[in-house]
């Protein structure tokens, strides 16, 4: 799991004396319920168990924990990653425990949560085409060019079906094919490693 500088000085500061103990506890659950949907950023700011902790250090350190919960959950990562880089971030033991608790409780709710949330984009599922060949056209006597019509049918998710239409020419149509015949070999060789 890779954090930026940002979310690491965030987590440092979340796991700092500035964030009381029973705050942090607080900050917390309501990270896990924020991620969850259960709740949103201003029932942090409002909360009377936070408000001894300076705002600006609150929201930062809100944003990193929101930040390191969701890549925690979207790695996969278990229980001895998550105390890894609490560690790393100067978290006491008992912060450690309550979040890497709390994180292990809620993981596969925020995972299918992350799931949903994420874009997909559409899949091909079947291809049409013809061939035709263009003698004229209303500002020339003679063209004669093939043109090749391409339907591409698609389907995402529960959004359906969906037909996409275009035209190419001859030498447009080999450029496309062997476009994604270099994405099909990139694709094999990712998935080897």
């Amino acid at each position: 799991m890779e954090l930026s500088a940002s979310v690491l000085k965030g987590l440092q500061v979340a796991g700092s004396s500035a964030v009381g103990d029973g705050a942090f506890s607080k900050l917390a659950s309501r990270v896990l319920q924020a991620t969850l949907g259960l709740g949103d950023a201003s029932s942090v700011q409002g909360d009377p168990a936070l408000s001894k902790v300076d705002s600006g250090m609150l929201k930062e350190a809100y944003a990193a924990l929101m930040t390191f919960v969701a890549e925690a959950a979207r790695t996969d990562t278990d229980e001895t990653g998550v105390s890894t880089v609490l560690e790393d971030c100067k978290f006491s033991p008992d912060r450690i425990e309550t979040l890497s608790t709390l994180y292990m409780e809620h993981k596969a709710k925020v995972r299918a949560v992350l799931g949903r949330v994420l874009t997909a984009h559409p899949h091909i599922v079947d291809v049409d085409w013809r061939l035709d060949y263009y003698l004229k056209n209303n500002h020339l006597d003679r063209v004669n060019q093939p043109v090749y019509l391409i339907d591409l049918k698609t389907e995402q998710g529960d959004k359906g079906n969906r037909i996409v239409q275009f035209a190419c020419s001859h030498e447009q149509l080999e450029d496309l094919v062997t476009k994604l015949k270099d994405a099909c070999k990139s694709l094999e060789k990712f998935g080897q490693k």
